[in-house]
């Protein structure tokens, strides 16, 4: 009897010991999105058309749910605009949006459709969940009542948020996040601050944020840095750009930067460069996908860390100016010269050997690269280049980037231009520079649009380097700095807030004696 007992208690004592073990990791799951798109129209339609579209939508994504559930996912992001597309103005997005109440209400929509009023996509999205027992985030439109007496207050009595939602395995609203940094997004509404979203789980606690939102440090970098958040659930409509921000390449370098998981889950429409989603952890790609071949959804599964902090395979914290404070610059080559990736004026210098080390300045900022190609092909010119500065036309963005990338042609005016193939390998690259921000994110591109998983590390004193041999060929290898304190913010009205505008004005006035010493010299 003793004996019996004793065994029994080994026998609860070890499924005590596998649960708390499953809990050290979690299976995740991302679905990139064909989304079904609605005629384009000047006036509104009805509500019942509006629901009958996110319904299409709706049921490819349950088919998506059902099938992460079945696979054992505990937890699915879908992509940003799933349910409807982004062609709208104010008026026409209207009959799409939904009013989302405060999670802290405790609702279960499932269970309690009626209590926040008509809420049918909500509704149906928390059965999805609460049905197939696993978390769902998904986006959404949220419309909330405004005082009409109050001048911030949109003529329609509604601000409208671009919004994400997440419902628990038993269907209850556990999260709400308004999207911060819209881009071209007219049809809502900038929320009056930067909201900080996190919900815990039993496999680790979560935050949230939307496509744009990740190239600013709030919410983005706060989320990790000031709630030490495990997981970013990710959902965007991202449009890729080469050389530098293509969403698989961006992505998974945000995530190896900020050391912190992020569940990537994009719209996929061929035509506007849409495509790349993917689950990414703190040293490496877990699983990711880029299609520009098919009009097809796809989803993604991985085995996820639930705590990485605490993980063996945790990456050390990196000085990413360490190395370069230590060495003498490499010579600067006299043979530089500017090209422009996107709207932005680089220094570059050709790699004009097979092997070598350059350095190339821009400013304040200075890269260096040690390099030695397994073979230079004769059709095929590198580049080193360097910039730091306000990024691009909207001059909002400081940037701090070191690349080394292919050019289009053999012609150097290409050098910067977007580049989809390569073949030259190399058997050792070594690329640092002389950042002034911590907020430094590693990418290395290989030839049609793929990521380089196990192929690359970044050293504690700031160098990025291949590893485990010669790599395949490379279309860029770039150290992705964002100098967030250097950022010009922008007023909820869109114009430069009254605090910048000296800022502005200096900046330009420094500008012109730089440009002056250098016609100067």
């Amino acid at each position: 009897m003793i004996a019996s007992s004793f065994q029994t208690t080994l026998a609860v004592f070890a499924l005590i010991i596998l649960h708390i073990r499953a809990l050290d990791t979690f299976k995740a799951a991302v679905y990139e999105h064909a989304v079904i798109l609605p005629n384009d129209t000047k006036t509104p339609v009805s509500w019942d058309d509006a629901l009958l579209l996110m319904n299409k939508n709706m049921d490819i994504l349950e088919r998506a749910i059902k099938q992460a559930a079945e696979q054992g996912a505990q937890i699915i992001v879908t992509a940003e605009d799933a349910l409807y597309g982004w062609k709208f103005t104010r008026e026409t997005i209207f009959p799409y949006l939904e009013d989302v109440p405060d999670p802290q209400k405790n609702w279960i929509p499932c269970q309690d459709p009626h209590r926040f009023g008509h809420t049918p996509v909500q509704v149906r999205l928390s059965c999805l969940a609460k049905n197939n027992s696993i978390y769902v985030l998904a986006n959404i439109g949220d419309k909330m009542p405004c005082n009409s007496h109050d001048s911030k207050c949109p003529s329609n009595g509604y601000y409208q948020y671009n919004t994400n939602v997440v419902y628990d395995s038993e269907g209850k609203l556990v999260a709400r996040y308004h999207k911060y940094h819209l881009y071209h997004e007219l049809q809502f509404d900038v929320p009056e601050k930067p909201e900080v979203v996190t919900f815990n789980t039993p496999f680790g606690k979560f935050g949230i944020f939307t496509c744009f939102d990740i190239l600013f440090r709030d919410p983005a970098v706060t989320l990790v840095q000031d709630f030490h958040v495990d997981t970013i659930l990710f959902p965007a409509a991202w449009m890729n750009v080469l050389p530098l921000l293509t969403a698989i390449e961006f992505h998974s370098a945000w995530a190896m930067g900020m050391r912190v998981n992020l569940l990537a889950a994009n719209i996929h429409h061929v035509r506007l460069n849409m495509t790349g989603s993917g689950i990414y952890a703190p040293h490496s790609p877990k699983v990711y996908h880029y299609d520009m071949e098919t009009d097809l959804g796809k989803i993604l599964l991985a085995e996820v860390d639930a705590h990485p902090r605490t993980s063996p395979t945790y990456p050390t914290a990196v000085n990413w100016s360490a190395y370069t404070l230590s060495i003498q610059p490499f010579p600067i080559l006299q043979n530089s010269f500017r090209g422009f990736i996107s709207r932005d004026e680089f220094h570059f210098t050709e790699l004009s050997e097979s092997s070598g080390n350059l350095t190339v300045c821009h400013k304040e900022l200075c890269c260096h690269l040690s390099y030695r190609m397994l073979a230079k092909e004769e059709n095929e010119v590198y580049v080193l280049g360097a910039f730091t500065g306000l990024h691009g036309r909207r001059r909002r963005e400081y940037w701090q980037v070191c690349t080394m990338l292919k050019c289009k042609s053999t012609n150097l005016t290409t050098c910067g231009q977007p580049v989809e193939t390569a073949l030259t390998r190399f058997e050792l690259f070594s690329l640092s520079g002389t950042f002034g921000t911590e907020y430094v994110f590693p990418e290395v591109l290989l030839t049609k649009i793929n990521l380089a998983p196990g192929k690359f590390e970044v050293l504690k004193d700031g160098r990025l380097v291949n590893k485990n041999g010669t790599s395949e060929p490379i279309l860029g290898v770039s150290l992705f700095g964002r100098w967030y304190i250097r950022d010009v913010p922008l007023s909820i009205s869109g114009g430069p807030a009254p605090q910048q505008k000296m800022y502005l004005i200096i900046s330009a006035l420094l500008m012109i004696i730089a440009l002056q010493n250098i016609a100067m010299v």
